[in-house]
């Protein structure tokens, strides 16, 4: 799943075809400002690729998915403002939220998600 690219598209887990809005933060600069800065996030923001995620200088406190390569969700953490996260060997992509909303979604370890942007719909 080469040439990801920062834009907006939709996330969607499990059987719900509304989807949830996404960010995608593909560039070097987008995936290092990530959700500095902000006061909260709508929807999600995937940082690809990435392998871990820290909250330092962050208002808020995040739910934090690491997924495969294939986009299977292989841990899902809450991170609280000021922590850095421990690598994971196989994580490719690194999906964040406002904490709690991953378990409103359903989303948990084992889960394969799907991510629609303008140009691609990746399988899952």
């Amino acid at each position: 799943m080469a040439n990801w690219r920062d834009g907006n598209g939709t996330l969607m887990v499990g059987a719900d075809p509304t989807g949830i809005p996404l960010e995608v933060a593909a560039s070097y600069r987008a995936r290092t400002r990530g959700l500095l800065g902000r006061d909260g996030i709508e929807g999600a923001l995937l940082l690809t690729p990435a392998g871990s995620v820290h909250t330092f200088r962050m208002r808020f406190a995040i739910d934090v998915a690491y997924l495969d390569r294939n986009l299977r969700v292989l841990a899902v953490v809450t991170m609280s403002p000021g922590r850095l996260g421990l690598p994971r060997l196989r994580s490719r992509h690194v999906l964040e939220a406002a904490a709690g909303a991953m378990a409103g979604w359903g989303l948990r370890a084992g889960t394969t998600v799907k991510v629609d942007v303008p140009g691609r719909l990746t399988p899952g």
